[in-house]
């Protein structure tokens, strides 16, 4: 069996729409963002316009949204801060989050670099990856 190929934790896993209209009650809108806060494009001009984001706070839990700061440095400068969502999210698992392709719009990285940021997340339930992330973490990019 080759050693690159991994079984998804997951096989009955749904993913992130590429769209986010609305929310469940429940659900949490989760979107690459600047430590400033300035919500002003892409995801993070979504998170503010409809799920609460507050304009001004660049990380965490905020409404329906969750931040993740992307724009500070390289991919290894985002690690602390998927590593303290992936922990949040592990503690709330009566929310479920659903995640965009954070860090692959405006910030410029790939999901290649990105994804492995999230492999901790993979077999949380309450955590909806983009299946880009979930093609990479499984080996399949």
């Amino acid at each position: 069996m080759d050693s690159n190929i991994r079984i998804d934790p997951n096989p009955s896993r749904t993913y992130t729409p590429d769209r986010i209209e609305s929310l469940g009650e429940r659900e949490i809108f989760v979107f690459g963002s600047n430590l400033r806060g300035a919500h002003a494009g892409g995801a993070a001009r979504i998170a503010k316009q409809k799920f609460g984001a507050i304009w001004g706070q660049g990380v965490g839990l905020q409404g329906h949204s969750y931040a993740i700061p992307t724009m500070q440095g390289g991919v290894q400068t985002i690690r602390p801060y998927t590593d303290e969502f992936i922990s949040f999210a592990s503690s709330h698992p009566e929310l479920t989050f659903l995640v965009t392709r954070i860090g692959c719009g405006i910030a410029g990285f790939t999901d290649r670099q990105i994804a492995p940021l999230f492999e901790k997340a993979l077999p949380l339930r309450n955590v909806i990856l983009p299946r880009e992330f979930v093609r990479c973490l499984l080996g399949e990019m």
